[in-house]
């Protein structure tokens, strides 16, 4: 449509521009023919009556006021007055077109102009001078012609943007065919990329990694609910085999040991069920508000609780970042549990300052975490050996929940070789947050 607009426009001005300039042209060329005619009239009387043609206008005649014709150019001896158009108002010049029919077949167009000459040897008379109008300017020939060049232009332009759409398409066509195949239980396939390099290979290739993460996400899902259900399933069986043994013999059992135990399976549970809450809200995205949090501050009202083993701490001043102060405290205290559990005798923590980014190192003098193995303790219910089993009192998403926790204030958690090559070292890394002016 865009199209059809611009060249209607252009094909409606070059009519009327080619009108134009014909029309100027021919009517240059008449007047000229005209006024040398009625200089020669000037002259005195035209022998034989005749006026010798000038350039290519053949048509001439002297006309006087009775309307008798009183010379004219070979063409139209003994013709008629080709014209009886008079100036008014005072003008001299008369512009006429008109057009005979010869036969039904043969139809021309004439362009006249007419001088008015009171001066000639005939008296007052009427200078006519005639073109024959090019076929262009006849009838509407021109804007025919016009319309059908330009609805051939159309029309390829049309058939060549239906083309190249249809090839640039069909590689859509074909995604879209292979994506409707693919179903929430077979992720594995991918798209075929065309060998073009353009957009439609890059959107290929959008699409494959789209799917690479979707099968990753999936997968990661039916594992983490196995391993949920794993872990839950664990505690519940407990707590039903102690309610059981209770209930089918209470003189054997003491009630109040049997509820201290079942107790604690159900605060395992509990534990259990609070992390995989707060995992399902961190996959989410759910986030409190922000607010800036002294990452020493921090670590002090932590570690004021008792704890198991010495811990030696290290903390520079102002380390301040943004974050939701409880998700902070829960990962902190995920690594200072974590550390706990796992030492010897002592646990260091340090707080300090690396360029724009707050930095928060956890370690202690247990076994440690081999190299080959450091990321895998950030995957849900992982437990690496007997030392770091469940009997430890973990439930294998402690790590994970820190990652994640670090993960949505857009920082990194990770381990590191300890620096005198005994125990695990964890480092946190977030943004660096200037603190609100008061």
């Amino acid at each position: 449509m865009i199209f059809a607009l611009v060249l209607g426009t252009g094909a409606v001005a070059t009519s009327l521009g080619v009108r134009a300039k014909l029309r100027t042209d021919i009517n240059n060329s008449v007047v000229e023919a005209a006024r040398k005619a009625a200089l020669s009239a000037d002259k005195g009387h035209v022998p034989g009556g005749v006026i010798m043609p000038s350039n290519y206008v053949s048509r001439l005649q002297v006309v006087g006021e009775d309307g008798r014709v009183l010379a004219a150019s070979p063409a139209l001896k003994g013709k008629p007055a080709i014209s009886r158009a008079r100036p008014v108002g005072g003008d001299l010049r008369v512009d006429k077109m008109s057009c005979v029919a010869f036969s039904q077949k043969d139809r021309t167009c004439f362009l006249t102009v007419g001088l008015w000459h009171s001066k000639s040897s005939y008296g007052d008379v009427m200078v006519y001078a005639q073109a024959a109008a090019p076929p262009l300017l006849g009838g509407h020939t021109l804007e025919i012609s016009l319309a059908v060049l330009f609805t051939v232009l159309l029309g390829l332009l049309g058939w060549g943007t239906w083309r190249m759409v249809g090839r640039t398409l069909e590689p859509v066509q074909r995604i879209s065919a292979e994506m409707a195949e693919i179903t929430a239980s077979d992720l594995s396939r991918r798209m075929s990329v065309p060998d073009t390099g353009d957009e439609v290979a890059q959107l290929a290739q959008t699409l494959n990694g789209t799917l690479g993460r979707l099968e990753w996400a999936m997968e990661n899902q039916r594992r983490f609910a196995s391993d949920a259900s794993h872990e839950l399933r664990t505690p519940l069986t407990g707590l039903r085999t102690k309610l059981e043994l209770a209930l089918a013999d209470p003189e054997v059992e003491d009630p109040v040991q049997a509820m201290r135990s079942a107790l604690g399976d159900a605060e395992r549970l509990q534990a259990t069920m609070d992390d995989l809450l707060l995992l399902a809200r961190l996959d989410a995205g759910v986030r409190n508000a922000s607010q800036p949090i002294d990452l020493s501050e921090l670590v002090v009202s932590e570690i004021g609780q008792p704890c198991r083993h010495e811990v030696i701490l290290n903390l520079d001043p102002d380390v301040t970042v943004a974050g939701n102060r409880l998700q902070l405290c829960r990962l902190l205290a995920n690594l200072l549990t974590n550390a706990q559990r796992h030492a010897l005798s002592t646990v260091w923590v340090e707080v300090k300052r690396e360029g724009g980014e707050a930095v928060l190192e956890v370690r202690d003098n247990g076994l440690g975490i081999p190299p080959d193995e450091r990321e895998r303790v950030f995957q849900r219910f992982t437990r690496l050996d007997s030392a770091r089993s469940r009997d430890a009192g973990g439930t294998g998403l402690g790590l994970p929940i820190a990652r994640d926790i670090a993960s949505a204030h857009h920082g990194k958690l990770y381990a590191a070789d300890s620096t005198n090559g005994r125990g695990a070292r964890l480092i946190l890394r977030l943004p660096l947050s200037t603190p609100l002016s008061v």
